[in-house]
């Protein structure tokens, strides 16, 4: 049985439409399956859950699952990759009351947090996590975004960079700068020129820096994710072609 309060979580509240208080739901691995709000007495809420628990393949010891909050999580994706941190920071601490052990969850708000320049929080966040949900991998890419913001801070105007980098292009310092400031201003195709720019110029440049950086981003977007499968083909070409 869970509580959800509509107006501290409106998005579950758009989600499933609410339109009066109070409004009951049956759930079922996160999808609706019944609504009971007629139901106004016990006898009534026995007569439905009753009719439920014969329709639904309910298995033994299956009352302790986790809530299945997949869809929700996709939708707090979709905010990230759109580079709507505000809105991915509300869908995901909205979805943590729901499924406080989910470490996609976590993973996804502190990465919202990240989005948002609350680096501090995202650190505290992080620190604070159960020992078990922290090794998950989903935790090991929301690091690698915050450690890729706190190495690569961002800047106000870029034009100054470009200037520079367009003035002496040999500058491999001013390329560097100019690559984690596009990073940090979400341009990751841009970065990633760069980054590819400088290593292609001279591949060990201040020990491999514009690679490791690389690298960085990589693990932040997600080394399954088709644009990083694109860009480590640029790098192999450049390393070995």
């Amino acid at each position: 049985l869970a509580k959800v309060d509509t107006d501290k979580n409106q998005f579950i509240a758009a989600q499933f439409q609410i339109k009066s208080i109070p409004t009951v739901y049956a759930m079922f691995q996160g999808q609706l399956v019944a609504d009971m709000t007629s139901a106004r007495t016990e006898s009534q809420l026995r007569v439905i859950l009753d009719q439920l628990l014969k329709q639904l393949p309910i298995e033994a010891g299956a009352t302790d699952a986790v809530p299945d909050v997949e869809p929700l999580i996709a939708i707090g994706e979709e905010a990230l990759a759109a580079n709507d941190g505000e809105r991915a920071l509300g869908i995901f601490r909205e979805i943590a009351e729901i499924a406080p052990e989910h470490p996609q969850v976590h993973a996804g708000f502190v990465r919202a947090l990240v989005a948002t320049g609350q680096l501090d929080e995202a650190t505290d966040w992080l620190a604070n996590l159960d020992p078990a949900i922290a090794k998950d991998p989903a935790i090991t890419r929301a690091q690698a975004a915050l450690a890729l913001a706190q190495s690569a801070p961002p800047v106000e105007d870029l034009s100054p960079l470009l200037a520079a980098v367009e003035a002496n292009p040999d500058d491999l310092q001013a390329r560097f700068a100019l690559a984690n400031g596009q990073m940090a201003a979400n341009d990751r195709d841009a970065a990633a020129d760069t980054f590819l720019g400088i290593i292609a110029t001279e591949r060990d440049w201040n020990e491999g820096a514009a690679r490791t950086q690389l690298l960085k981003l990589f693990e932040v977007v997600g080394l399954e994710d088709p644009w990083v499968s694109g860009q480590r083909r640029r790098l192999s070409a450049i390393l070995f072609g």
